[in-house]
């Protein structure tokens, strides 16, 4: 199944958190956007769902008979600019019975970096959390182990945000 078919599908079954989907596409010639035109876009198709609504979604995705993506393959979140109001979240799920792969977003507002987790659907988002929520301060609701995995305990801030400010010295041990 294609893209559009997984699309149409999650449509069809009403899978809860569905907002729509987005395909790639050629520059809209004429069109300025930005600095000289539009870019238009690349990459993946992807579907974007309502982050509070992730683990309902995900358990469909996981559990309906034409759907079947039983691998989460990758979860991480991406700060786009310092004045974005919100942060993306990634995910990547992989149906080796069907052959199929999905693209998943979600907007998570700076404001309110909360969202449920995703463990008790993909025990491999367990790992992929814990790095999102040291490196953007994202907490997820549920996780059953919170613990640190790449930065001290004490660590202030969090690197990967574009509005971090990286320190000068860390325990007297220079950052530079």
């Amino acid at each position: 199944m294609n893209f559009e078919g997984i699309h149409d599908r999650l449509r069809v079954i009403r899978v809860p958190g569905l907002l729509g989907a987005d395909l790639p596409r050629p520059p809209i010639p004429g069109e300025k956007h930005g600095k000289d035109k539009d870019p238009g876009r690349s990459g993946d198709p992807f579907v974007l769902v309502d982050p509070q609504r992730i683990v309902e979604f995900l358990h469909v995705c996981r559990d309906e008979d034409r759907l079947r993506f039983e691998v989460l393959v990758d979860l991480t979140a991406t700060d786009p600019k310092a004045e974005d109001p919100n942060l993306w979240i990634g995910m990547n799920l992989l149906s080796i019975e069907r052959r199929q792969r999905l693209a998943i977003k979600a907007l998570l507002p700076k404001s309110e970096l909360r969202m449920p987790s995703s463990t008790s659907i993909y025990r491999a988002a367990q790992w992929h959390e814990r790095e999102c929520a040291e490196m953007f301060g994202i907490t997820f609701i549920g996780h059953p182990d919170p613990r640190h995995i790449l930065l001290p305990d004490d660590w202030v801030g969090f690197p990967l945000r574009k509005d971090y400010v990286f320190p000068k010295e860390y325990h007297g041990i220079s950052c530079e």
